[in-house]
């Protein structure tokens, strides 16, 4: 048997925002990140149509890019002080995600993070509160999807939460939050977007129900992400439509190994941070690589393949056109092609790897890989993803 669960009502296009007068409750806390929404005048915006809904509002600011546990407890302690009926999660997938641990730790003061690491296994919540989530990136689409990741830096470990409580009551896709986001951004949210679409594409839990929503995410992308990239602003507010179908899509068909290898570098090598859209798109060629070993899988990829109008006498042939469409488009965007392009040096690479591909093959994402993949495959994916080796296993 099968679910499939989405918000009770997305708002999108121009003035979305506004929708937020229409809310009931009588106090809101928001919750955002740096001051890129304060800046660009959205804070302001929000608390004044929470207001205009006769609400009384509180401001939680500072969270963190990949939010840790710590910043997640400091947040719900004050949403346990204020006592909100509404949470507002405002900004990239950062603040929503971090709001959405929150949520669960205000509503159920006495959990544990362990308890909340168990794919769905969170406890039933709107016993306090509803949830809004409004988009400033086109990536992470948590807007809309069943899932939060947290970091814990003491272990350098991404923990994906994932349960279908923590789906947003009210999405609000509004593109003047896009508007000003800087060109890197751009490039690593957009292939993110494409990674869910394709990884729910081929993922064992693909669905009639989540086939429309990738394939048409994978299609927008591969017409807006380039213009979107240089600046133009009606496919940056259409790359904002297709992050969102592709977080649809991967909310109720799960994901695959890409993610798993991109949540368990995130945070893994003292020489910074791999931002997580960033990750995606290197591991994403070789992944698709691994995966078309697999029949159903190639045969999904090159289904993809067609669908973007890439020609191809057989399966195989298509299947190599995707993997040099997305070499391509991580060029002009301006991606690296490697672990050691990046500048993850080679020495900790091979100290931590075969820990590191252990750790991947125990991610949430794995499970739904189309493909099978034991700790030794893993640990020889990482090895071509940091040399550019080829995938021939």
């Amino acid at each position: 048997m099968g679910r499939f669960t989405l918000p009770r009502d997305l708002y999108y296009g121009k003035d979305a925002l506004e929708n937020l007068k229409n809310l009931d409750g009588k106090k809101a806390i928001v919750v955002t990140g740096g001051s890129s929404m304060r800046r660009g005048g959205f804070l302001a915006k929000v608390e004044e149509y929470l207001k205009e809904a006769g609400m009384e509002v509180k401001i939680f600011e500072g969270v963190e890019p990949d939010p840790s546990v710590e910043t997640v407890m400091k947040g719900a302690e004050e949403m346990r002080g204020f006592e909100p009926d509404v949470i507002v999660a405002i900004g990239g997938g950062s603040p929503i995600d971090a709001a959405k641990a929150m949520w669960a730790f205000y509503e159920y003061p006495d959990t544990t993070f362990e308890d909340l690491c168990i794919p769905f296994n969170f406890p039933k919540l709107r016993q306090k509160a509803i949830f809004v989530a409004i988009p400033s990136t086109s990536g992470t689409a948590t807007e809309v999807t069943a899932f939060s990741v947290i970091t814990d830096y003491a272990k350098g470990v991404k923990y994906p939460l994932a349960d279908f409580e923590i789906t947003p009551d009210v999405a609000i896709v509004d593109p003047a939050l896009v508007a000003t986001l800087p060109e890197k951004q751009v490039a690593y949210t957009g292939m993110d977007a494409l990674t869910h679409a394709i990884e729910a594409y081929v993922s064992t839990l693909n669905s009639p129900f989540t086939d429309p929503l990738a394939i048409k995410a994978i299609e927008m992308v591969f017409d807006y992400l380039p213009q979107s990239y240089a600046g133009d602003m009606d496919a940056r507010e259409q790359m904002h439509y297709a992050q969102c179908l592709a977080g649809q899509a991967f909310s109720n068909a799960l994901l695959g190994i890409v993610h798993s290898m991109a949540h368990k570098t995130g945070a893994a090598f003292s020489t910074g941070h791999i931002p997580h859209g960033c990750a995606n798109a290197i591991y994403l060629p070789y992944v698709i690589k691994y995966n078309a070993h697999e029949p159903e899988a190639m045969r999904r990829y090159a289904d993809i393949a067609r669908r973007i109008g890439l020609g191809g006498t057989s399966e195989k042939a298509q299947v190599n056109a995707l993997i040099a469409k997305i070499d391509e488009f991580n060029v002009k965007l301006n991606i690296p092609k490697t672990l050691k392009d990046f500048g993850i040096k080679e020495d900790e690479f091979k100290e931590k790897v075969a820990k590191i591909a252990e750790l991947a093959v125990g991610d949430a994402c794995t499970g739904s890989n189309p493909r099978e993949i034991t700790p030794e495959q893993m640990e020889k994916l990482f090895v071509c993803t940091y040399y550019g080796t080829e995938v021939d296993f």
